[in-house]
């Protein structure tokens, strides 16, 4: 299977700390990985160096063909199309419907089509189990519907990889668990996944690829010894 992601001796640091060390690690197309770990063990800084959002130290660091290390300023954009992100917090605009909120990403992304444009929103939100909610205010939703607008939009663009940083961090244990398996669903259609969470319990009832950080390593484990 076609490699997306592979880091091998990367350190990441924050502010001068390392944050993590040495990181060796590989993402396959079609693959779900979750990265566990307490609060401030490195998780959301290991995804914003993906979207290259926090710097690489040093190592080898590739990611959908982009050399993260030596990739020029204005290819950035470029490699952020190929990718989806699902913020813990949502941050949808809060003065929009949803159908607004998905129609600006659109247009920001060179977009021109007025229904292509609809076309796809409506194929998103079905996707993600929204398909009525398009003229909803976010005020109007819950935050596991929320969340799934998220979800629609970072799927707009067709994405090699979503990266999801705690994107159950803010939501009840059911709904929680409906965001992964739909997260899941995502995956099963080819789209690779990594899922940042500090809960084992996902890990267990979703099977996945599974990585610890700890101690400033990022470490390979097998479900069974979670």
């Amino acid at each position: 299977m076609e490699v997306l992601v592979h880091y091998q001796g990367v350190d990441i640091s924050r502010q001068d700390n390392i944050v993590l060390k040495n990181v060796e690690l590989e993402l396959r197309k079609g693959e779900f990985l979750y990265v566990i770990g307490k609060v401030g063990s490195g998780k959301s800084s290991l995804l914003k160096t993906m979207y290259v959002d926090v710097p690489i130290d040093n190592g080898v660091a590739n990611v959908l063909g982009y050399d993260l290390r030596h990739m020029k300023r204005k290819h950035i954009p470029y490699l952020r199309r190929k990718m989806g992100i699902v913020f813990q917090d949502f941050q949808l605009l809060t003065d929009r419907s949803v159908f607004e909120n998905l129609k600006f990403v659109l247009k920001s992304t060179g977009w021109k089509n007025k229904e292509d444009i609809r076309h796809r929103i409506n194929e998103v939100l079905q996707q993600v189990g929204m398909k009525f909610m398009d003229n909803k205010m976010p005020h109007e939703l819950s935050g596991g519907e929320q969340q799934r607008v998220v979800i629609a939009r970072a799927l707009l663009n067709h994405p090699d990889i979503i990266l999801a940083d705690e994107p159950t961090g803010n939501l009840d244990p059911q709904t929680g668990d409906q965001i992964v398996q739909l997260l899941q669903s995502i995956c099963e259609t080819g789209t690779s996944v990594i899922m940042t969470t500090h809960n084992l319990r996902f890990v267990k009832e979703f099977p996945g690829k599974v990585m610890i950080c700890e101690d400033e390593q990022l470490i390979i484990s097998e479900h069974s010894s979670l």
